[in-house]
């Protein structure tokens, strides 16, 4: 019965949907804004029956209902509840109904507690939002079920893919769900605002919320998820730019600009057109990565379906919603009011080029990642890898840190550039010292890129504490803060991966119990092999001493197997000191006794995913500081009144 009510709170979710798009169509072209007090209800209901169908599906995978297709075919009466708690999403059905849960939840949340917009504009964004979830309600419904029963039951279900069967599975897709759908929420609004010709800093101040909560669980998101690969895959890199890991870069990408752009417009009315079209892209670029995981015609440890049929739906809604808003946009932008002019010299202007830095990264990830799809369908296979974004994109963007590191220096609307030079002259002086230091140290041992970027990373280290100087830190607002500390994540993440890629240390071995192996100071002996059981694999463990200024661990590198679905893993031994991480991964065994060992030693590495926690949790002080302003603001207003 569970499967069945599951199922029946989707169908009603979706009515509800269509009588809320209804509703708004009614009152929108009636003029009748009295008519926002019946979609408000609706909208709640509507995100409490995507949360208990969702419940409903997280029950069945923790009881091992295996009547139900989608228990069957990804969980395992033997899994751990962790998984079967996770695997829920871990599939495509699953993921999709978290999706959707998401959505109805967050159109809830819009219609209970937000109260800076108009009356009409409110109205119209809770139709956008309901627009787009009757769209993917269609596609669960109709293409995805994912309560489909199967009979007979079988006793044991296929499992789940042992790749995904680690903890980072529970935190890394609701992460990004929770993102992507932030920028559908921002995309609704931008919707409405066009729709009811109210694009302007009320607007803007009622979208920021979203757009910032939004981009830190993208953050989180990616930060996880290439902390996850890194440890599990076995192949000691952080970023492979898969094209489905790039499908969740380019919203991120678009999302900064989004939020820069709004903050503007919240603050000093200007960029109005520009925050709309980036409220379009960025909700552009999670429908691009949706249909990549779930078209089929990638094959990548990420993706999901492998059904053409669902991403030719998938193609078809990004059409109608995409394509709508562009169309949209062409037709009412031209009644947007030009926003508050700024000077060349502002830090509106330098915002401005961040924005369009942010976008030319994004257009060159999208080409490198759509281009080897587009060949293929004609019939030739292009490969188009790391060397192409490195070069393409790496440079670009350490030309966009500078210009970050320089926008917090200078003042809004008008400034003088030699007041601005002047500014920048201990910034400035810090990376000319760091390419002069790491020029004696290591010229010739390492690329121009991280050459550069480890300067660069000074520099907006330096830079990004500006807006604290000669300030009473007691008073500076927590929003500044934010700023500060995202700022210099950037740095800090910047460096991690200069010195990555600088001076990484790898080493491949073949080697017997009892040997030793010398490599970047370290000392390691392999004492032995030993057969594991855990509660649904088998493994080898190597015994290995890592050993380096007298201090001496022992780590256990793997190899697991797991019986259903058969498939052989690696479980990577990390040993992480204050200045890097030794990565130890055990291969096969390559003749009698002796067995292939891969050896890292990644100095500063770590920086790369602590820089990632900073810039997120520079965003939520940013959320958290402007939200309690603006409470505060309210509160003195009703006292005053009073």
């Amino acid at each position: 019965m569970i499967a069945e009510a599951g199922l029946a709170a989707l169908w009603f979710a979706a009515v509800l949907a269509l009588l809320q798009l209804f509703l708004v169509g009614m009152g929108l072209a009636g003029g009748k804004g009295e008519v926002l007090g019946a979609v408000r209800p609706v909208a709640v209901l509507q995100g409490v029956l995507t949360a208990a169908a969702f419940v409903a599906l997280i029950s069945l995978f923790l009881r091992s209902d295996m009547s139900v297709l989608l228990v069957a075919t990804n969980s395992h009466s033997a899994k751990p509840w962790l998984y079967k708690f996770a695997g829920t999403w871990g599939n495509h059905e699953g993921s999709m109904l978290l999706w959707v849960t998401v959505m109805g939840v967050a159109g809830a949340a819009v219609a209970l507690f937000e109260r800076a917009l108009k009356r009409d504009a409110h109205m119209a964004t809770l139709g956008a939002q309901a627009a787009i979830s009757l769209g993917f309600y269609a596609f669960l419904l109709f293409s995805s079920n994912p309560f489909a029963r199967i009979s007979p039951a079988p006793a044991d279900g296929q499992g789940l893919n042992p790749l995904l069967q680690d903890p980072g599975l529970a935190f890394h897709p609701p992460t990004l769900y929770l993102g992507y759908v932030g920028l559908s929420v921002a995309f609704s609004f931008a919707v409405g605002a066009l729709l009811t010709r109210q694009v302007d800093a009320a607007f803007a101040r009622a979208m920021r919320p979203w757009v910032l909560a939004a981009w830190v669980m993208l953050t989180l998101g990616i930060t996880a998820g290439s902390y996850w690969a890194y440890y599990e895959l076995g192949w000691g890199g952080w970023w492979f730019w898969d094209p489905v890991e790039n499908a969740s870069l380019m919203p991120w990408l678009a999302a900064t600009a989004l939020l820069h752009s709004v903050t503007v417009l919240a603050t000093r009315d200007a960029l109005r057109a520009w925050t709309v079209m980036l409220a379009v892209v960025a909700f552009s670029m999670s429908m691009v990565g949706t249909f990549l995981v779930r078209s089929g015609i990638l094959t990548s440890v990420h993706a999901f379906a492998v059904d053409p049929e669902r991403g030719s739906f998938i193609l078809a809604l990004l059409a109608l919603y995409i394509g709508g808003a562009l169309a949209l946009f062409g037709w009412r932008i031209g009644t947007v009011r030009e926003g508050a002019p700024f000077e060349l010299v502002s830090r509106e202007t330098f915002l401005v080029v961040n924005n369009l830095l942010l976008s030319v990264i994004l257009g060159l990830v999208l080409i490198g990642t759509l281009y080897p799809l587009m060949t293929e369908a004609f019939g030739h296979k292009v490969s188009v890898g790391a060397p192409y974004f490195d070069r393409i994109a790496g440079p670009i963007a350490l030309i966009l840190l500078i210009v970050m590191a320089a926008g917090p220096l200078t003042r809004w609307r008008r400034d003088q550039a030699r007041a601005v030079a002047g500014r920048m002259l201990v910034p400035a002086a810090v990376a000319l010292a760091a390419v002069v230091l790491v020029g004696a140290l290591a010229w010739g041992r390492i690329g121009l890129l991280p050459y550069c970027g480890l300067a660069v990373a000074l520099a907006v280290g330096v830079g990004s504490l500006a807006p604290l100087w000669k300030r009473n830190l007691r008073r500076t607002p927590l929003f500044t803060y934010g700023m500060v500390i995202a700022h210099l994540g950037c740095a800090v993440s910047l460096a991690g991966m200069a010195c990555d890629s600088a001076f990484t240390v790898e080493k491949l071995v073949a080697v017997r119990p009892g040997d030793s192996i010398e490599t970047a100071g370290w000392t390691l002996r392999f004492q032995r092999i030993l057969p594991l059981a855990g509660d649904n694999w088998t493994a080898l463990q190597a015994d290995v001493i890592a050993e380096r200024s007298g201090r001496a661990v022992v780590i256990h590198p793997q190899s697991r197997f797991f019986a259903s679905p058969p498939t052989t893993t690696t479980e990577a031994a990390l040993l992480t000191r204050w200045n890097g991480q030794l990565y130890v991964v055990l291969g096969q065994e390559a003749d009698a006794g002796r067995w292939q060992m891969r050896i890292w030693w990644k100095p500063f590495v770590t920086l790369i995913w602590l820089g990632g926690i900073m810039i997120a949790l520079g965003g939520l002080l940013a959320l958290v500081g402007r939200e309690r302003r603006g409470w505060l603001m309210k509160w003195r207003a009703r006292r005053a009144m009073a």
